[in-house]
């Protein structure tokens, strides 16, 4: 028998089923599961439908069942402790308030819905991340109408079917895009449900970081021993080497809210975190001196630089996305986030602005850069970029890549030469890629809900309690440009908190 607890969602007590490895993907699967097994149970027929959301299964009866139906999620839901609600519309994530299916009452004031969301709540050990009414799965009762089936509300494929036609075995991938391609688990569909749209995104997409030790002593030596510095106060402020565990959470946010991802490449300089199990499978440690082409440029201390070479890492998909370890993914993304199906990449613009003007000495590196991309696309395509991008995650091809290398081969190498940022850097991972690949016909702009707290402000405390709180951004960036090392124990003592309480699950990349 699972694990019990109470929780507390919407202000109601609510019983939740305990698991260790509790996450969206797995609360959907396991709703549907209960359905599927207890009508099974009581041998009656069903097929799944390709809802709306990825996030709730749907599942479809005769109408003519419905006494049976209702009587065999009943007793479901006395089992392990189930809640039942009535779905309404297309299909919405919330439908509304849930009864305690274990009750009898709540299937007296039901029974006469033509759609009921049946919803286990789940939880991790600790209560720290509860899963409830988005992850249900809706019960239709689809109505005969001579030999056909009708659906009570559309769907993404079909509303009528013929009666008693066959059923067939279909991947997860099908019904929900939160699903890897290569997912093995099946269902119980119909032909006509048992399909790839035009609009799926089938293709691999592999994830890669790039992360530093600042506190390494070989890195600091080597470091010290590089002739040059950094040309500008943020380059050289400690605060780019500090490190929070930051990577730790960001990918548990990845494991939790993107299971898709084929690869994680984690590209750094010959160092792991010490509770990483870099042999652990869906994940590559990546050292510096695979991906430089020229191993002469190395050691380096640049990010800019580094992410020059992304494209030349081993086995990397064409298509993936860029994370620096200070992003995480607050709530259930998909590749379509992301991507388009034919293969075009999103990027996401920020209201900030690239400063007009040449680069110079007084231009943070971000706008150097900014303004250095802008000369050669100005020279390339005529336009004149204006805007930065928003600190996410970056959706890049590697033949975009491979194409801005050979396109820009001077400032390429020159990027990729400077052991620490200076004023003629371009920044092709984070800024140059979207604007070529766009006049190029390859990208188009995104939107995804988004906030950025920066740790020296005074406001973070509140504005990461507002992000624990509504969990309804699909990133968000905790960002830091000029904290000291004194700082460190103070932030740690607020951040540690909210990211262990937002992150509660354990990636598979951890150690034990």
């Amino acid at each position: 028998m699972a694990d019990r607890t109470v929780v507390t969602v919407d202000r109601r007590a609510r019983i939740a089923l305990v698991r260790a490895d509790v996450s969206p993907l797995q609360a959907r699967a396991a709703n549907l599961s209960a359905v599927t097994a207890a009508l099974e149970e009581a041998a009656i027929p069903y097929f799944c439908v390709r809802g709306v959301s990825n996030r709730s299964s749907v599942v479809a009866v005769d109408a003519e069942d419905r006494e049976q139906v209702l009587a065999a999620l009943a007793a479901a839901c006395a089992r392990l402790p189930g809640y039942v609600s009535q779905s309404t519309g297309s299909g919405a994530d919330s439908p509304g308030t849930s009864t305690p299916g274990f009750e009898p009452q709540a299937w007296r004031r039901l029974r006469d819905g033509p759609v009921l969301r049946l919803t286990w709540y789940w939880t991790d050990p600790r209560r720290r991340l509860v899963l409830g009414l988005p992850f249900g799965c809706d019960v239709e009762f689809w109505t005969r109408q001579e030999d056909s089936l009708v659906a009570p509300r559309r769907n993404l494929v079909a509303e009528r079917l013929p009666a008693g036609a066959p059923t067939v075995q279909a991947t997860e991938a099908c019904f929900t895009a939160l699903a890897p391609p290569t997912a093995h688990t099946t269902v119980r569909t119909r032909p006509e449900f048992a399909i790839r749209r035009p609009d799926d995104v089938t293709f691999p997409v592999d994830v890669v970081y790039t992360w530093v030790d600042g506190t390494d002593p070989e890195w600091l030596r080597r470091r010290a021993e590089v002739a040059g510095t950094p040309y500008h106060a943020e380059s050289a402020s400690a605060a780019r080497f500090l490190s929070r565990d930051e990577l730790r959470y960001s990918l548990r946010s990845l494991h939790t809210y993107a299971p898709w991802v084929r690869t994680v490449h984690l590209v750094t300089d010959d160092q792991v975190p010490a509770w990483l199990d870099p042999s652990a499978p869906g994940l590559r440690v990546v050292s510096h001196r695979e991906i430089f082409r020229d191993p002469s440029l190395l050691p380096t201390f640049n990010s800019h630089a580094i992410e020059s070479q992304l494209h030349h890492i081993e086995g990397l998909s064409e298509h993936f996305l860029y994370f620096n370890d200070d992003v995480f993914l607050g709530c259930e993304v998909t590749p379509k986030d992301f991507f388009l199906a034919n293969g075009i990449t999103k990027f996401f613009p920020s209201p900030a602005l690239v400063p007009p003007g040449s680069p110079s000495a007084d231009d943070i590196p971000a706008s150097a850069a900014g303004k250095n991309n802008r000369r050669l696309i100005a020279q390339r395509f005529g336009t004149v970029l204006t805007q930065k991008m928003k600190h996410m995650p970056h959706a890049l091809r590697r033949s975009v890549l491979y194409e801005i290398e050979e396109t820009f081969p001077t400032e390429h190498h020159g990027t990729a030469g400077n052991r620490f940022r200076s004023v003629a850097d371009i920044s092709i991972a984070s800024s140059l890629h979207h604007y070529y690949a766009f006049h190029t016909g390859r990208a188009v702009a995104g939107e995804l809900e988004y906030a950025i707290a920066e740790l020296s402000h005074p406001d973070t405390p509140a504005r990461l309690a507002h992000l624990l709180a509504r969990r309804d951004r699909h990133v968000f960036c905790l960002n830091d440009a000029f904290s000291t090392e004194e700082d460190l124990a103070a932030q740690l003592s607020i951040l540690t908190p909210f990211l262990d309480t937002y992150f509660p699950v354990a990636s598979p990349w951890e150690k034990g």
